[in-house]
């Protein structure tokens, strides 16, 4: 027993506004519940023009609540079948959770139905599927009109020769059809790696929608489609194919990322509007002559040694220097307000704050701690896996500006930096960027095995 519905809603917040139910039995419809809905919302302009539902029709319908009942008896132990099923089916469950109701159904969806069954028409809307098969389709875009269209379309879908196989292959609790966007090929699922890199949704047209990185494609891209939010239902069903590139990394699938968002600027990749805040450390002398090692906002530091893009990092920075160098925390200002240190982590203070040490030899000490900070974010290769067993990826900062990424074969010799600008994929440098990589390299220490310095 299948039940073949269609919704009308508000549009971005997806209340409904008219749902319109058929139960069909294989061969002629036995029941039916259509019904406006009051959405305690008020309908948008646009979605009037659309379906011609405006407030005053739905002012005194009822509440999906006040009709949850009807819906649950017409829809027991029945396939909810829908055009565009995912749409429809993540509608009414999420106004079921809205009272507290658990909906789940088995489904189909015959827009993938029509495009396993019905190959070869230009487009699988059901406005341009319905007129091109002469099936009657009358009020477009009011639910009992959608709804009646998708029962004759589904009854010329189960007259189909491979019919039962097909919705017995859709039906299978394995199976990907009922999840996948309506008119994403399942093939194009199926070639999607398991390894890293970074990902393109594509529409109807071939324009990049949505750009995403992951350390598993496949199964990153899988969760778009679990995803009920109305940002992913709304990407979901403009998605008709799915590109990728290989990685190797974590770290180089956001670099790749970052570099085609800013190429592409696809309509579904959220591009803040807030600027991002950095802090930056400086260096200064005291009325006592002892260098300190501050962090403060970026925008009002002249000469920055090293910025970061959040505070805690910044911090994590200055301990390390400290704990490396055997500099003071009350001078390195990670304790404030206090005579001498007593840091809960740092004990290698050899007593500059308690006059126990000579000013100018701790300053000595400062001043390496300078060098090695302004080295060390100047100039640097981070080595990452490879695409596959035979290669090896690099990143490659120099005179502190990300210069871009590469892939080197194994069996190529490298001797000096210079060469792997021979094998580098240039991009340019960003705000975003510095981020990313300043954490990898707050995260791994200069010299082993994943960084090192460049000569």
């Amino acid at each position: 027993m299948y039940t073949i519905i269609d919704v009308e809603t508000t549009g971005r917040s997806n209340q409904i506004t008219e749902i319109s139910i058929f139960k069909f039995d294989g061969t002629k419809v036995v029941d039916e519940f259509t019904s406006l809905v009051n959405p305690n919302a008020l309908i948008p302009p646009y979605i009037t023009t659309l379906t011609g539902i405006d407030n005053a029709l739905v002012a005194n319908a009822p509440t999906f609540a006040e009709i949850a009942e009807e819906v649950l008896s017409i829809t027991k132990d029945t396939i909810f079948v829908a055009h565009n099923v995912n749409f429809d089916y993540n509608v009414i469950r999420n106004e079921f959770k809205a009272i507290e109701i658990d909906f789940r159904s088995k489904k189909l969806c015959t827009v993938r139905l029509s495009r396993a069954l019905l190959p070869g028409h230009k487009s699988y809307s059901l406005g341009k599927l319905c007129k091109s098969l002469e099936i009657p389709l009358s009020d477009r875009h009011r639910a009992r009109g959608d709804a009646a269209a998708t029962v004759l379309l589904f009854e010329l879908l189960l007259e189909q020769e491979a019919a039962e196989a097909t919705f017995q292959k859709f039906l299978k609790p394995s199976s990907k059809e009922a999840t996948l966007p309506p008119h994403l090929p399942s093939k194009i699922f199926e070639a999607l790696p398991i390894q890293a890199g970074v990902y393109y949704f594509k529409n109807k047209k071939g324009k990049i929608i949505y750009v995403g990185k992951a350390k598993n494609i496949q199964k990153r891209v899988l969760s778009h489609f679990y995803n009920k939010s109305k940002k992913e239902l709304d990407l979901c069903r403009e998605t008709a194919d799915i590109d990728f590139e290989l990685s190797g990394s974590e770290l180089v699938a956001l670099l790749m990322e970052d570099s085609a968002i800013k190429h592409h600027y696809p309509i579904y990749n959220s591009a803040s509007k807030r600027k991002t805040k950095s802090y930056a450390i400086f260096e200064y002398s005291d009325r006592g002559g002892v260098k300190h090692l501050a962090f403060n906002d970026a925008k009002i530091i002249q000469n920055p040694l090293i910025t970061f893009y959040n505070i805690r990092d910044c911090r994590t920075y200055l301990e390390r220097l400290c704990m490396q160098f055997e500099l003071c925390p009350k001078y390195c200002h990670l304790q404030e307000n206090v005579r001498e240190c007593s840091h809960f982590l740092i004990q290698s203070c050899k007593g500059v704050c308690k006059k126990e040490e000579a000013v100018e030899v701790y300053n000595e000490r400062v001043d390496l701690a300078i060098s090695h900070s302004l080295e060390a974010s100047q100039n640097v290769v981070i080595k990452q896996k490879g695409r596959n067993a035979n290669e090896e990826a690099f990143v490659l900062v120099k005179n502190g500006l990300y210069l871009g990424y590469g892939f080197v074969d194994l069996d190529v010799q490298i001797n000096h930096t210079d060469e792997l600008e021979h094998h580098l994929i240039k991009q340019k440098d960003n705000v975003d960027v510095q981020r990313i990589l300043r954490k990898v390299l707050l995260e791994t220490k200069v010299g082993k095995d994943l960084v090192f310095g460049v000569g």
